[in-house]
């Protein structure tokens, strides 16, 4: 395994990334509204993000089991590279929702990792969010003019957006506490056969 969390710190770090995260777009609504209008086509935004998903991938596939690709390792370290340079060059236009999506796709990784044949059914809150962010990180990839039209629906009426930060808060909320109250403090041991 590359990412050696446990579900407690993976499931901690996650629902106080969601509340802060949240809890700061209440506060700044209309700063936040502003910025997240103009992120789709920030070209600056989408280049950062999109070297650190670059550099994300390229370390997993330098350092993973590939398996039966391992003999292809340098091969692909080379298309990731070769594509941290090419897609900024040539798919300007969405740039940052196509990082965030890229990103999204390999946050889910380590938070699957750790619910990973866990015994506690309440891991399924941190799952669901795992699921619900590669499903989306697909959906960024392939069409990334939804985040425009996402963005702009949610942020029409301020109430809607408040509505949709309040759940970002309860659910980070929520697995704060069920971190704390159910999930395992250590890695899964698992017995040798």
């Amino acid at each position: 395994m590359i990412y050696d969390f446990s579900l407690r710190t993976v499931g901690l770090v996650t629902g106080f990334g969601l509340v802060a995260a949240h809890a700061f777009a209440l506060l700044r609504t209309d700063w936040t509204i502003d910025k997240l209008r103009h992120f789709p086509r920030s070209y600056s935004a989408g280049l950062s993000l999109f070297l650190l998903a670059a550099a994300w991938a390229f370390w997993l596939a330098a350092t993973m089991d590939l398996g039966e690709f391992s003999p292809n390792r340098t091969l692909i370290c080379g298309a990731i590279l070769a594509a941290a340079v090419m897609v900024p060059l040539f798919a300007e236009e969405f740039l940052s929702v196509r990082a965030v999506g890229i990103l999204a796709l390999l946050a889910a990784e380590p938070l699957l990792g750790a619910a990973f044949l866990r015994p506690e059914q309440s891991r399924l809150i941190l799952v669901v969010l795992a699921y619900g962010w590669a499903v989306a990180g697909l959906v960024l990839v392939g069409a990334p003019y939804v985040m425009r039209d996402a963005l702009q629906w949610v942020s029409r009426p301020p109430g809607r957006f408040r509505f949709v930060a309040w759940f970002g808060v309860v659910y980070g909320a929520l697995l704060v506490v069920v971190s704390l109250l159910f999930f395992g403090a250590g890695p899964m041991q698992y017995p040798l056969p």
